[in-house]
C-alpha cells in the first residue's frame, strides 16, 4: 500500500448566459468570504465525495442561484496552479445559454446580470472562463443553430440575426443572413406574424428537433420530478 497524499481540491463553477436589453450577460454572485471577499464570482462550489461532476454543477447551481432545471455543457476543466491564492482547486467549469424570461431572478446586492462586455472585478479566474464560455459559443454556431437557446420560442429572424450578431461580436449582413437561416435544419417557418401597430408585421419562427449534443461535450439536465 501506498501513501497517497491529497494535492488539490476540485470545484465546480457555472456559466449562465443570456440576452438581456440587446447584450449578453453573465449571471454572478458576490462572495462573502475570503479570498476575493466582496468580489462578483461565477456560482461555483467544492465537489462533494458522495457526487460526480454533473451532479455537483447542480446542486452548485440550485443552492448558489436558486436556478434549476436547465441544461448544462461541460466546458473546460481550469487547473493553473496559481488560479487560487491559498490553495491547489482544479475546477470543472460549464455553461449554459438560456432565455431571459425562463430564470426569474430578481437582481440583489448579492447576485445578479453583468453584461459580458463590462465585467466587474472578478474573483479567481472567472473572466478567463467567461471568454472561454463565449469562444465555445461562436464555436458551437458552426456546428449547429445554438443561439435559438437564446431566443423567445418564436422568433423574428431580425431577433435571430441579432442574437448571433451579440454572440460573434460584428455585423452581419441582412440578405446573406437571411439566406443561410431560413435553410437552417431544424428552422420552422410559422403562420404567425408579430403584432405591432407601428411596423410591418414579421413573419415568426421556432426551432425543433435540434440536436445539441456533441462528441466534444455534453449536456446534462435535472429531471423533473413527478
Amino acid at each position: 500500500m501506498y501513501n497517497v497524499t491529497k494535492t488539490h481540491e476540485i470545484t465546480v463553477d457555472v456559466v449562465i448566459l443570456t440576452i438581456k436589453n440587446n447584450n449578453i450577460h453573465v449571471l454572478l454572485v458576490k462572495r462573502t468570504s475570503e479570498p476575493f471577499n466582496g468580489r462578483w464570482a461565477i456560482p461555483g462550489g467544492y465537489v462533494r465525495l458522495s457526487e460526480n461532476l454533473d451532479e455537483a454543477a447542480l446542486r452548485v447551481l440550485k443552492e448558489k442561484t436558486a436556478v434549476d432545471n436547465i441544461y448544462l455543457e461541460q466546458l473546460y476543466t481550469f487547473g493553473d496552479p496559481l488560479r487560487h491564492p491559498n490553495a491547489r482547486v482544479i475546477t470543472c467549469a460549464y455553461f449554459a445559454l438560456v432565455r431571459s424570461e425562463d430564470i426569474k431572478i430578481a437582481s440583489t446586492p448579492e447576485i445578479g446580470w453583468h453584461k459580458v462586455s463590462d465585467l466587474p472585478a472578478l474573483a479567481f479566474d472567472h473572466k478567463e472562463i467567461i471568454q472561454y464560455s463565449m469562444k465555445r459559443t461562436r464555436e458551437r454556431l458552426e456546428i449547429c443553430p445554438v443561439a435559438y437557446q437564446l431566443l423567445p420560442e418564436k422568433f423574428t429572424l431580425t431577433e435571430m440575426q441579432k442574437a448571433y450578431e451579440l454572440i460573434m461580436g460584428k455585423k452581419l449582413d441582412k440578405r446573406n443572413f437571411r439566406k443561410k437561416a431560413i435553410s437552417t435544419n431544424g428552422l420552422i417557418e410559422l403562420d404567425e406574424y408579430t403584432k405591432s401597430s407601428s411596423k410591418r408585421p414579421a413573419r415568426l419562427y421556432t426551432f425543433e428537433n435540434i440536436e445539441l449534443n456533441s462528441k466534444r461535450a455534453h449536456f446534462i439536465k435535472k429531471e423533473k420530478t413527478k
